[in-house]
């Protein structure tokens, strides 16, 4: 079993691991690249900004004339403090020509050498620049402009620096931003890579590629081993596949190597192949005269995303399943049996929907706590007037779907169920309530297909009966056919399977001593009565 799921998935790991390490490497380089970009960037940002601090210190005035005083450290000192202060510079420095300190930030190191390779260019040819060097704070990054007089005469050299570390520490905060965000990018790269790969497995209906191939050999074993000649087309009316059987049926055994197209044009009228492929509805046991034999043909369109996109033609000779008819025949009062419990069942099925959500623990307390007030005043109401959980679970079972089926469903507020019932009328009643409700629903979904259908219920047990009404405002039961439609097999509705209903009620409801009938109703329709005894 764990290797059968372990290739199973197989295809979805490989699409996963793949397009994750895709994004891995690429937001990898991604991040590097920024990483260096902004380094970089940064590191230009700070040298120009201490370069701009040099030359704005160097063209001061007061700077200027403080070379011409005795001490122009005195001078020089406080100004530059004050602007280094302001502009966050970890130190601004002032020499002279023969690069002694006038200000620096330690005042103890005034009148000392200034320390570094890096003022020729400005001592020697006037120029203002960046250089990175070691000074007595460290590595920094410095601006150097040249202190000239008022002659041009260079007289002296700032520098304003700041320190490396403080720039690593800047980028290494901004570095692990970006860090975090690439690697939540790479992770939701990585749920959606997962999507991806499960969504491609869906549209495979998670088959791997080797199995989708074993899948196709199967298949074409299958289609030319059948006894059933089966053609399929595209949406123009090509053939796409005609097997062995539907050659040797159409050629009477002499398959001479035809195209295909000739198969289906001798096989298929043009008008039902085109019906079938614009309408996208199926026709069945339609019988073709052949020369020789009587084909039975059935067409069923292909859909894709809803839309008819080719269809599939199976067929058989008529003889084949003519002595099948008389087992048919056999067994035609199982199917009876069995179509009456089918409803039954799907009436059961929408019972115990209502009885789970009644009887749901805290979770299903706050959920109906949280439903709508229409919802609250329905659950507090059955559980009120309808003493028999069974009942009211139906009803509220049967409030859902119409509610689902946009048909408006009513009880009367004077309805009330107090009597205690037995299995046996338990069972009759919501059974053949449960089928008198569907029918109304789908009696007023035929006359009011855009909305408007009405259903309204009633019931009591006052008096000796319980009774139960149901009302719509669909079509109505013409006065001739209310004598047989209680009949088996009687129906007013198309499709198969019906006139099943109505009979198996009336049945059930007569095996224990009650009555089910027809009279007429306050909302144009249909207003079946249902009573049984209460004994």
């Amino acid at each position: 079993m764990g290797k059968n799921q372990s290739f199973h998935l197989r295809l979805a790991h490989k699409m996963i691991l793949l397009i994750g390490l895709l994004i891995i490497v690429v937001f990898c380089i991604m991040g590097v690249f920024v990483y260096s970009f902004f380094s970089d960037a940064l590191e230009r940002q700070v040298g120009q900004n201490a370069l701009n601090v040099s030359k704005t210190v160097a063209n001061m005035p007061q700077i200027v004339q403080a070379f011409e005083e005795e001490d122009p450290a005195s001078i020089i000192q406080p100004l530059v403090t004050s602007i280094r202060d302001e502009t966050g510079a970890e130190f601004v420095v002032v020499g002279n020509r023969d690069e002694i300190r006038y200000s620096h930030p330690n005042p103890e190191r005034i009148g000392e050498q200034m320390i570094g390779s890096d003022n020729e260019r400005a001592l020697q040819h006037g120029e203002a620049y960046v250089s990175s060097e070691e000074g007595t704070l460290g590595l920094s990054i410095r601006g150097k402009s040249p202190v000239l007089s008022e002659d041009g005469e260079i007289i002296g050299v700032v520098s304003v620096g700041f320190l490396m570390e403080n720039v690593n520490q800047i980028i290494a905060q901004y570095s692990k931003e970006l860090w975090y965000v690439l690697a939540g990018l790479a992770a939701l790269g990585f749920i959606g890579a997962v999507i991806i790969a499960y969504h491609i497995k869906r549209i495979l209906f998670g088959l791997e590629p080797s199995e989708i191939a074993q899948l196709f050999l199967q298949k074409e074993t299958i289609l030319q081993s059948t006894y059933e000649g089966i053609i399929a087309m595209d949406q123009q009316g090509q053939a796409t596949l005609v097997n062995k059987a539907a050659k040797d049926m159409l050629t009477n055994g002499k398959n001479d190597d035809y195209p295909d197209e000739f198969y289906i044009k001798k096989l298929l009228p043009e008008q039902m192949l085109k019906n079938v492929l614009s309408n996208g509805k199926s026709t069945f046991n339609n019988e073709i005269e052949m020369e020789q034999s009587t084909l039975v043909l059935n067409i069923v369109p292909i859909f894709q995303d809803q839309k008819p996109f080719g269809a599939v033609a199976s067929f058989h000779n008529k003889s084949e399943i003519e002595y099948l008819t008389e087992e048919l025949s056999r067994t035609k009062q199982y199917t009876d049996t069995l179509r009456a419990q089918t409803h039954e069942f799907s009436n059961k099925l929408l019972t115990i929907s209502g009885l789970l959500q009644m009887n749901q623990v805290k979770k299903a307390i706050e959920y109906i706590q949280e439903e709508t007030n229409v919802q609250q005043q329905r659950i507090h109401f059955l559980i009120k007037h309808v003493s028999d959980p069974m009942i009211a679970g139906l009803l509220l079972g049967k409030y859902n779907q119409a509610n689902e089926l946009k048909v408006s469903m009513h009880i009367d507020p004077d309805s009330h169920l107090t009597t205690p019932l037995s299995p046996k009328q338990k069972n009759v009643l919501f059974t053949v309530l449960g089928n008198l409700i569907e029918n109304a629903f789908e009696a007023v979904k035929q006359e009011h297909s855009a909305g408007g259908g009405k259903v309204h219920i009633h019931f009591t047990d006052i008096g000796e009966d319980i009774i139960f009404e149901v009302e719509d405002n669909g079509p109505g039961i013409p006065a001739q056919i209310g004598g047989v439609i209680f009949e088996k097999g009687f129906t007013t509705k198309t499709g198969e399977n019906r006139g099943v209903g109505l009979a198996l009620s009336k049945q059930a409801v007569h095996d224990i001593g009650g009555s089910i009938y027809i009279e007429q109703g306050e909302l144009d329709g249909a207003c079946f009565v249902l009573t049984l005894p209460k004994s």
